[in-house]
């Protein structure tokens, strides 16, 4: 499938049963709900799907099951977060032969390369694959800054196309647009710099709560795009108190509990996650439960490929 860098692109869920184990059924359900509300792609094993707490066998198992159950109706993104360049590329290697259609490729995870050493990761991971690349820069999350050098150094690998830019400043969407033009197509990142993001140049929005309400954040982006700036805004103002969980530490807990209290996941996490507790998880529910109450009126809604037409 080539891909069509714009829209949503929620970071899905991995499923867990009582016990942990991986329940592939209930993560197909959960993603077939999200194409089903009309999303434009997925990413599978990002953040949000607990990447680093996965095995290489059982991120591979996730990654088929959710290419089957996508089936390609939609692009399907797969998250790349591991220690080393090897590690990456043998995942990479991996996750082409299961079915994904894009990757995106974060930084080494611990180790803080320098922007020559970071730069030899990427290319290293672009040369193993024929998958179209989005890099993953965040700095807060990840200690590791894609800045306008490693960009030029990347910019002569051509599977290397997209960026997500999770960085809270801004400035970056135009940094980059000034520096490069159109050679990275760019994504809002973080949920709650996301209808900035679209203002300064992205083209979609990789996102976390759009697990819980998908049908918001899919009007949000459409209604950009068609240039109803005032639709766009009051979403936004309606969803910033859950948008604003997507920066926090506990991200992935809050997210999968938004999930769980709108009936469309579970809270259960892998350690050294637990889930939420105590004044923390009632002020989540509280926040969920008031924006499920207070839900902004939506046109019809109608699947992404009716509205192409």
């Amino acid at each position: 499938m080539t891909i069509d860098w714009q829209g949503v692109f929620p970071a899905v869920t991995t499923q867990l049963r009582e016990d942990l184990s991986i329940d592939l059924a209930d993560t197909q359900r959960v993603v077939d709900d999200l194409i089903r509300d009309g999303v434009t792609g997925v990413i599978a094993l990002g953040t949000v799907g607990e990447n680093n707490s996965l095995t290489h066998d059982e991120k591979i198992t996730v990654l088929t099951a959710i290419v089957e159950v996508v089936d390609g109706r939609v692009p399907v993104v797969t998250g790349v977060s591991e220690y080393d360049t090897r590690r990456a590329v043998a995942y990479a290697i991996a996750a082409e032969k299961a079915g994904a259609d894009g990757l995106m490729l974060l930084p080494p995870m611990v180790y803080v390369p320098k922007a020559h050493e970071l730069a030899a990761h990427f290319k290293g991971v672009a040369a193993a694959t024929a998958l179209p690349i989005m890099l993953y820069n965040n700095p807060p999350a990840y200690r590791t800054q894609i800045d306008n050098t490693v960009l030029e150094m990347v910019a002569d690998a051509p599977t290397i196309v997209a960026i997500k830019e999770s960085a809270p400043d801004t400035r970056r969407f135009t940094d980059v647009k000034t520096a490069f033009g159109d050679r990275y197509v760019l994504f809002a990142g973080l949920d709650d710099v996301a209808l900035e993001g679209l203002y300064l140049g992205a083209q979609g929005w990789v996102s976390g709560l759009t697990n819980a309400f998908p049908r918001e954040s899919v009007e949000l982006v459409r209604a950009f795009q068609r240039g109803d700036h005032a639709k766009a805004m009051e979403i936004y103002r309606w969803f910033m108190p859950l948008l604003h969980l997507d920066a926090d530490h506990d991200l992935v807990q809050s997210i999968k509990l938004a999930e769980q209290v709108m009936g469309r996941g579970s809270e259960r996490v892998l350690p050294p996650r637990l889930p939420l507790i105590g004044e923390r998880r009632a002020q989540v529910i509280a926040m969920v439960e008031q924006a499920a109450t207070t839900r902004p009126d939506l046109p019809s809604f109608q699947p992404a490929a009716a509205v192409a037409a």
